[in-house]
């Protein structure tokens, strides 16, 4: 039989879903658990998929939250027959580098996305190299993201991004509000590229980066790269796998 832990959020719907659970299958300890229920929303689920990464315990969510792209259906029924036929998606993270104003760094890891974001009034003014190469000298705008194909429905979606497959080699570049140039719409690149986001006049103009809840102030550049040496697992019903949804997502209307 598979070992169960159960996790909830502080929702009560949450709460009341887990005592349910608990008093149908039990439950173990995190460490000893072969699979992880998360009870809540998608951010719930990210904090998890954070707690629980290199570890190999998968993550099963299911929805007691607000949102829940990242959630199976709440149902109590059959959770171990559900859990023994859902398939396993395996997510690499992003790898954040900001360098602050004294040269320090500091890293953070993200299942969504990293973005820059102004931190003033004043629109961020920033300059976006790829491997080495200058693709963008200026972008004028209220912030940059750079999103995984597990987040290209998130964040990036809202700002306007496409929609990545989740198997898709590729990393989503999308600005956020873009002032100048002004019909540029952002890039798809491949996902073992080094992206180098540089804040012009930072002092003038500070942004802050985000690594998906981990946020750092008043930074000078940010160095994003996939993590592939990183793994998250993530669990989906059968017939209701992640690529269906993404599918689903685009076309709606």
């Amino acid at each position: 039989m598979t070992n169960i832990a159960i996790l909830a959020s502080e929702a009560p719907e949450a709460i009341e879903a887990a005592g349910v659970l608990r008093r149908l299958y039990g439950e173990v300890l995190p460490h000893q658990a072969d699979v992880v229920v998360a009870l809540g929303g998608d951010g719930f689920m990210l904090q998890n998929l954070h707690r629980f990464m290199n570890t190999g315990k998968p993550i099963y969510g299911m929805n007691r939250g607000t949102v829940g792209f990242l959630m199976n259906e709440y149902r109590p029924e059959d959770l171990p027959e559900r859990i023994a036929a859902a398939k396993i998606e395996r997510i690499h993270p992003l790898g954040m580098t900001a360098t602050l104003a004294d040269q320090r760094t500091v890293t953070a890891k993200a299942i969504n996305e990293v973005s820059l974001l102004r931190q003033s009034y004043q629109a961020a003014k920033l300059r976006i190299t790829i491997d080495g190469q200058v693709r963008l000298e200026e972008l004028i705008c209220d912030g940059i993201l750079v999103a995984t194909p597990a987040g290209s429905t998130a964040y990036n979606l809202s700002a306007h991004g496409p929609i990545i497959p989740i198997n898709a080699p590729l990393l989503a570049l999308t600005p956020i509000s873009p002032f100048r140039p002004r019909h540029w719409r952002g890039a798809l690149v491949p996902d073992t590229v080094r992206i180098q986001i540089s804040a012009l006049q930072p002092d003038k103009r500070p942004v802050n980066a985000v690594a998906d809840h981990f946020e750092v102030k008043s930074v000078r550049e940010v160095e994003i790269v996939e993590a592939k040496e990183d793994v998250c697992l993530v669990m989906f019903d059968a017939g209701h796998s992640w690529e269906e949804r993404i599918l689903a997502e685009q076309f709606r209307y």
